[in-house]
């Protein structure tokens, strides 16, 4: 009998304890647990941005959504933060002519994400940290986050933007299978990413139906202008997806979640950042007294 107790009493403890955890995502919690992540987040959400495109013609064109959500949910798994629903507003407008395509005005998706940002502190959060999963998206947001110094803010936005890590980029040129000049859009890389979270949405099958080579049909130097990648990638698919494994996908998965973990829990002990912006702020406010 007094086995059974302490089993009893085992498991209702558990029950317990799994009934008090906090979901991460902001979507799933309760309102009324919604002061207990902000605490337990140190005032940290997590804006993860994806996109809506083409990729190839074997992957999802949710590809870069699904990877950047993938990657914040098994992150706070380790390090806890509250992690914004799914944002796909971003510069994507090189892919306009490839179905399911979801390309916003430019100035809809940078008032959107600043409103976006203004509600998130709204609610409680002083640190939000930028996770971008698409390659369309870094120039937009790095002069997003500068121009946010044109007024005062009462929240900072760090935008993640992991180190080179020599000893990981010296295993994955030996597991890389491709020429790793190409591999840049649903290539082996992405592709493997994809396989290893959602391979229930990969048409491998596919993967060689259009060719995802370098056309070359702008022979310009030193030059830039915005058709480039439309006269190099016509088909919206840059490398070899065929090429790709599920193993080469954990492979790299579980180095951006360990990395991003690491910067995770800097940002949540960081005082520093919110301090010298309100420095400069009131340096700019009080210029000509």
């Amino acid at each position: 009998m007094k086995p059974f107790l302490l089993l009893l009493l085992a498991l209702l403890i558990g029950n317990f304890t799994f009934a008090q955890e906090i979901p991460a995502r902001w979507d799933e919690l309760v309102a009324s647990d919604f002061p207990k992540a902000l605490e337990k987040s140190h005032k940290t959400c997590i804006l993860p941005i994806g996109i809506l495109e083409k990729h190839g013609p074997h992957s999802p064109i949710g590809t870069d959504l699904i990877h950047v959500r993938e990657w914040a949910a098994h992150a706070v798994k380790e390090e806890y933060a509250v992690v914004f629903p799914d944002y796909f507003y971003g510069q994507i407008n090189e892919a306009r002519h490839q179905p399911g395509t979801f390309a916003l005005p430019s100035k809809v998706i940078w008032d959107l994400l600043e409103a976006t940002c203004d509600e998130i502190a709204r609610n409680g959060f002083d640190k939000i940290i930028i996770l971008n999963g698409h390659g369309g998206n870094p120039e937009f947001l790095h002069f997003f986050m500068q121009s946010l110094l044109n007024k005062r803010h009462n929240y900072a936005v760090y935008l993640y933007e992991p180190e080179n890590d020599p000893e990981y980029a010296k295993e994955y040129r030996k597991m890389h299978k491709s020429d790793m000049k190409t591999d840049e859009h649903a290539g082996e890389s992405e592709t493997s990413i994809l396989l290893y979270y959602r391979p229930d949405l990969m048409r491998m099958d596919r993967a060689t139906d259009q060719s995802g080579a370098n056309q070359a049909r702008l022979p310009l130097s030193d030059l830039y202008t915005p058709i480039w990648w439309y006269a190099a990638f016509p088909n919206h698919y840059a490398g070899e997806g065929a090429k790709a494994t599920t193993g080469f996908g954990k492979f790299i998965t579980d180095h951006e979640i360990a990395s991003f973990v690491k910067a995770l829990k800097e940002v949540k002990a960081d005082t520093k950042t919110l301090q010298l912006q309100n420095e400069f702020y009131d340096r700019v406010d009080n210029l000509n007294k």
